[in-house]
């Protein structure tokens, strides 16, 4: 379950960034380190604990605490000074026109991963990162909940209407393993060519610039802040109207 947030994320998503003493973002995109962190968090959602193979010790940290000594162990990890930003009112979103949570489709996944041989459903999922999965509708099922430019296409999940608005543009990251940062040869060229390919005839395809996208970026429509989103909530796809 998740709550709205007053831009229209999910209370939680990417509330968290980390930038470098020049206040450029340090993300996977950017730093292969990155890919050496792991993170557990406690059944609350409350605490994090980060474990580096750089450093010796372990270190936990209170979402509602004082950053100070996250940013220190973070820049031993790094070697470089960090710092750590927070926003719980919308988060870090790469689309700040469309903040919302993003859709993907189960079966979508499965046919992408099938793409690239070795790669499996689970594993195109933490490559992606998509706020929302729907099960039950054909791959690239998602692909119907855009318009051409200027449109938004409203549908709801469970009591939340959101607006969808492109097909979100994938950056480097889901060519690397998530856990390794180990890049597949040649992603974004195969990725592409086989988008281009199976694009559904539902799809916008005015929308494509470039082939090198999927899922779709929302935003929420007003007076959504506060409500709840739940797995198993309904999808259902409303009229489309003008922005």
């Amino acid at each position: 379950m998740a709550t709205l947030t007053p831009r229209g994320g999910l209370h939680g998503d990417r509330a968290f960034a980390l930038v470098d003493e020049n206040g450029a973002y340090v993300n996977g995109k950017r730093e292969p380190r990155v890919h050496e962190l792991r993170v557990t968090y406690d059944a609350a959602l409350s605490r994090a604990t980060f474990v580096s193979p750089r450093l010796r010790h372990a270190f936990t940290f209170a979402f509602a605490g004082d950053a100070a000594a996250l940013e220190a162990w973070l820049s031993e990890h790094f070697e470089r000074p960090i710092r750590v930003q927070r926003d719980f009112a919308g988060g870090f979103p790469d689309d700040t026109h469309a903040p919302g949570p993003t859709i993907v489709g189960s079966e979508t996944l499965v046919e992408v991963a099938a793409w690239f041989p070795g790669l499996t459903p689970a594993g195109m999922r933490d490559r992606l990162r998509a706020n929302i999965e729907i099960g039950g509708t054909p791959a690239f099922w998602e692909d119907g909940l855009y318009a051409a430019a200027g449109d938004v296409v409203p549908f709801s999940v469970g009591a939340v209407v959101l607006e969808g608005t492109n097909p979100c543009a994938r950056c480097v990251v889901p060519s690397r393993d998530p856990r390794t940062g180990a890049a597949v040869p040649a992603f974004s060229k195969i990725f592409s060519e086989r988008r281009a390919a199976t694009l559904p005839a539902w799809a916008e395809r005015s929308r494509f610039d470039h082939f090198y996208r999927l899922a779709v970026n929302t935003r929420a429509a007003p007076a959504q802040t506060g409500r709840l989103i739940a797995t198993g909530d309904l999808l259902e796809r409303l009229v489309a109207t003008p922005r």
